[in-house]
């Protein structure tokens, strides 16, 4: 079985040493409606080849790991119904069954490893789950980045999540948070979210360096870099604060749990801001693979050297 597949274009990439940028597919299949899910897909897949680098959109598509979409499938799997939603735990599931399956956080960190690609772009990574002291409903994301060697530029955990009970875990799972060009931790939809970042790091050339560096001293798993909505597109936290709550509320009351947490709340936030919502996550993806990529650049200028 081949288990592991490439694009045209991520083929010419490996081909020609060009710097690679790893993207997730959930973000198209349970993330957004279409066909907002498409055109953002595209959109981002542009703003990594206008710095200079290749995107390579991950998901489980005909028995196999796609690294990189050709845009048939990239459209295929934005119109898609019932796509798994993948994590470490049902990643060899699906492929054994030949069914279609858009990568979460871990799944891609996997994927691009095994794919040899450093540097990962996304919205935002699971967490903790408000409630997980009774729940201990907390994302395979956080245990994936302490154990598979992939930086991974995110605008901070999703503000669904219990973002203290996040950093905390990260904390003791030895994962780097490292917010980009700003001492607080950003909060996804908002650049701000209250808490004091861990780490920071002002340039993609010094966060380069130090995912070299960590690999330098045998240390095992990825980073976390945090990078900031811009400005004009961000909710402040305040607003986001009530809206939240009621839909956790909500969610409680219709007894969602699990997988399914995440993506209810996110399509009920997207209600509750009149597609707000919607607006910002697409500005900050594209933001974060703007960044990704100027780091995969970096990453590939301090190999040479």
């Amino acid at each position: 079985m081949r288990a592991l597949t490439h694009g045209s274009e991520v083929a010419e990439a490996r081909a020609s040493g060009a710097p690679l940028v790893a993207l997730e597919s959930t973000i198209i299949t349970h993330g957004m409606p279409w066909p907002q899910n498409l055109e953002t897909a595209r959109a981002v897949e542009v703003e990594v080849r206008a710095a200079g680098a290749v995107p390579a959109t991950i998901a489980v598509m005909d028995g196999a790991i796609r690294i990189g979409l050709d845009a048939p499938d990239l459209e295929r799997l934005a119109r898609a119904e019932g796509v798994m939603k993948l994590s470490r735990a049902d990643l060899a599931v699906c492929l054994a069954q030949g069914r279609m399956g858009a990568t979460t956080v871990a799944a891609t960190m996997i994927c691009a490893h095994l794919a040899g690609i450093a540097v990962f772009a996304t919205g935002g990574i699971g967490g903790v789950h408000r409630g997980a002291e009774t729940s201990f409903d907390i994302s395979a994301d956080l245990q994936e980045l302490a154990r598979t060697p992939v930086t991974v530029v995110a605008a901070g955990a999703k503000a669904v999540l219990d973002l203290p009970k996040t950093l905390e875990v990260l904390e003791t799972l030895g994962v780097p948070v490292i917010a980009y060009g700003q001492d607080r931790l950003p909060a996804f939809w908002s650049r701000d979210s209250g808490l004091a970042a861990p780490l920071r790091l002002d340039s993609a050339a010094d966060i380069a360096r130090a995912h070299r560096m960590r690999a330098a001293l045998g240390l095992a798993g990825g980073q976390l870099v945090a990078n900031p909505i811009p400005a004009e597109a961000e909710i402040p936290a305040e607003a986001l604060a009530p809206l939240i709550a009621q839909a956790q509320q909500e969610a409680e009351a219709g007894g969602i749990a699990a997988k399914a947490v995440t993506p209810y709340l996110l399509d009920r936030i997207f209600a509750l801001t009149e597609g707000r919502s919607l607006s910002a996550n697409i500005a900050l993806v594209r933001n974060n693979a703007r960044l990704a990529a100027a780091v995969a650049i970096a990453l590939q200028d301090n190999s040479a050297t």
